[in-house]
């Protein structure tokens, strides 16, 4: 039996001061929306995303040299980087986004992990989250071109169709993408002891009313916060639990014994439905559309009311939310036109990322069931009806 140690020399991060050892350490990351519609977008046209991981990522980043005021002009200069310095996730970004600027990319106007290749009549697309990397493009020769690069640049550790990403698990097929958490689903059952629960239909009762219920017998607030935790991310895919998480996520802080067991039932709802996730059609249109509604002081601690939204990439559902406003509404409208204000705001940011897919927007639906809402929207005057609403998300 063969027995091997491997050694690596890891720096002290903790021991790092700021403005000495480092200045900025942000690297920008992918949003889960831009994964979405990339996904969206590669189902419509009918091309395969792959894959690829960086061994060894934050190695490859070169932080700046350390300047000896002794000999104010040399520096000390790294060869590689180091395990564990706070300033690495920004030295192997700014790494990667010189390579690919060199080697002919663009980078996107609005996401900066979003890098597009035009050559002749095709497009090469990719999306990068700290060393992970989705590549995909109309050309397969352009795709293959750049898969040669990267592994002649980088050191590549799995390459392939896109299967896995970020927990996600990802079907590509002629007719579409699914993407789906099964796995994960089964793995946070196992994990909080619910894998033999018995099912529920419904995440959560309609007639369910929590309060803080400040009299009620205190639960384990570490093992609550990680049931919160668990199902969040749950969220990136399933939709139809997001209302529920996000009003029991509410109690974080002092959880009670009667959260926890409606909590339960979110579980035993994921019991019932382990499988179900996102279907993405290749015959699905481009075209851009949004829902929003709200209630009118729905909270009964607080009285704020919760709004919630939906954006469409044809008939691929690509961004939602649902969570509880920061203001309290006068009446249902001031409600309404304030999660339409927020569905809005998505949707520019939306129009402004897919402007680097080559694709271009004129009017944009926004669909609302208040008409009074709809009017005060259309108002272009700041009167005394509407200039105290707060629209903050």
């Amino acid at each position: 039996m063969v027995v091997r140690n491997k050694a690596r020399l890891v720096a002290q991060g903790f021991c790092q001061k700021e403005g000495i050892d480092y200045e900025e350490t942000f690297a920008p990351v992918a949003r889960l929306e831009a994964i979405r519609i990339l996904l969206a977008f590669a189902a419509s046209k009918g091309f395969k995303l792959q894959q690829m991981d960086v061994k060894s990522a934050f190695l490859n980043g070169q932080p700046p040299g350390f300047e000896s005021a002794k000999f104010p002009d040399r520096v000390y200069k790294l060869r590689k980087a180091l395990y564990g310095l706070k300033q690495a996730p920004r030295a192997w970004y700014a790494r990667l986004k010189s390579f690919l600027l060199k080697s002919g990319f663009v980078m996107g106007s609005v996401d900066k992990t979003l890098f597009l290749l035009s050559r002749g009549g095709d497009t090469l697309i990719v999306q990068i989250y700290v060393d992970d990397i989705i590549f995909g493009g109309s050309s397969h020769a352009l795709v293959s071109s750049f898969a040669e690069q990267m592994s002649r640049e980088f050191e590549m550790s799995l390459m392939g169709e896109l299967q896995f990403f970020l927990r996600l698990q990802i079907k590509q097929g002629p007719e579409g993408t699914f993407v789906h958490q099964a796995k994960y689903t089964r793995d946070i059952l196992k994990k909080f002891d619910m894998g033999d629960s018995k099912p529920m239909t419904t995440p959560m009762s309609t007639n369910t009313a929590l309060d803080a219920d400040e009299d009620g017998e205190a639960a384990d607030q570490k093992e609550f916060r990680g049931m919160i935790g668990s199902l969040l991310y749950l969220t990136a895919t399933r939709p139809d639990i997001q209302f529920a998480v996000y009003l029991y996520a509410r109690y974080q802080a002092s959880p009670r014994t009667s959260h926890r067991q409606a909590m339960k039932r979110i579980f035993r709802y994921l019991k019932f439905t382990p499988e179900l996730g996102l279907w993405y059609s290749s015959g699905s249109s481009l075209s851009l559309k949004g829902f929003s509604d709200a209630d009118h002081a729905g909270c009964q601690i607080d009285r704020k009311l919760t709004s919630g939204t939906c954006q469409l990439l044809g008939t691929s559902l690509v961004s939602w939310s649902s969570r509880k406003q920061a203001s309290v509404s006068l009446s249902t409208t001031e409600a309404e036109y304030i999660a339409a204000a927020s569905c809005c705001s998505q949707l520019l940011w939306m129009k402004a990322t897919l402007s680097d897919f080559g694709l271009r927007f004129g009017k944009i639906p926004l669909l609302v069931d208040s008409t009074s809402a709809i009017s005060v929207a259309k108002n272009p005057v700041l009167h005394s009806r509407t200039k105290h609403i707060d629209v903050t998300d």
